[in-house]
């Protein structure tokens, strides 16, 4: 008897980084775009307050169209959701779980996981920032200032909100995320300049509020889309600092199992 070598020959070990990062961002996308409660609070929520706070005079939005100054945002509210509510709740249950124990001792580096997801969130995002903007456009936006200013507004923001989101669910217990990040959410929408204007509430009220990062989003992207403005850069500042500390303080404290 003969025996003849085989041509295929075991090579064990990972795929290259970028596939194994490139397919955790699709498989982040997919379990986002096909959960109810994620697509409610990603895409369903902020189009009804777009819908809703255009047509009917609930607030007083200033002088000019009310969608030009709920559409700017609206897109911020967009980021908080995904970037922040939408990613701290799944993370903490994964945690809770312990899906990222196992991911863990995958070839699949941790930095690589976190790149995954935010791959994930920004691809979200941009599906998030179509639908809004065609909804915005049906109902009479008219929209101006530099695109490249305003990405680099939402880029910072969801880099702010992520780092935020990350450090919740990589320190509190999924329960207490959930609650949190739901509760940190509607707040934002009623005191981040979101839907009412920042300049109705306080002095003392108001001098708090510009310093969060929804505020500094929100605001920037009404001075660029509404105003023609170009990069306003207090509010660039503001959600560069938010990020930095967020992010940092998110690799310093965040516990995966």
């Amino acid at each position: 008897m003969t025996l003849t070598t085989g041509r295929h020959t075991p090579r064990p070990g990972g795929a290259p980084l970028g596939r194994m990062i490139a397919a955790q961002a699709a498989l982040e996308t997919r379990m986002t775009l096909r959960h109810g409660e994620q697509l409610l609070l990603t895409a369903v929520i902020p189009t009804l307050l777009l819908a809703l706070f255009s047509v009917v005079d609930i607030v007083d939005t200033g002088e000019g169209e009310r969608v030009d100054f709920l559409a700017p945002g609206i897109l911020a509210l967009a980021v908080v959701s995904t970037a922040f509510t939408g990613q701290a709740i799944a993370t903490g249950f994964e945690r809770r779980y312990g899906v990222l124990k196992r991911l863990a001792a995958s070839p699949l580096p941790r930095w690589g996981l976190m790149c995954g997801k935010t791959c994930a969130v920004l691809v979200t995002l941009a599906l998030q920032t179509v639908l809004l903007t065609a909804v915005a456009f049906a109902l009479g936006w008219s929209p101006r200032g530099n695109p490249l200013a305003v990405a680099a507004l939402m880029l910072l923001g969801t880099a702010a909100l992520s780092g935020l989101g990350l450090l919740m669910a990589g320190t509190l217990r999924a329960e207490a995320t959930l609650a949190a990040a739901n509760l940190v959410f509607v707040l934002l929408v009623f005191f981040g300049g979101v839907v009412v204007p920042v300049d109705d509430f306080p002095d003392a009220v108001r001098d708090v509020l510009e310093f969060l990062p929804v505020t500094a989003l929100s605001h920037g992207l009404r001075e660029v889309l509404r105003d023609g403005a170009p990069l306003p850069w207090s509010d660039a500042a503001v959600l560069a600092a938010w990020a930095a500390a967020g992010l940092t303080a998110a690799a310093r404290f965040f516990r995966w199992e």
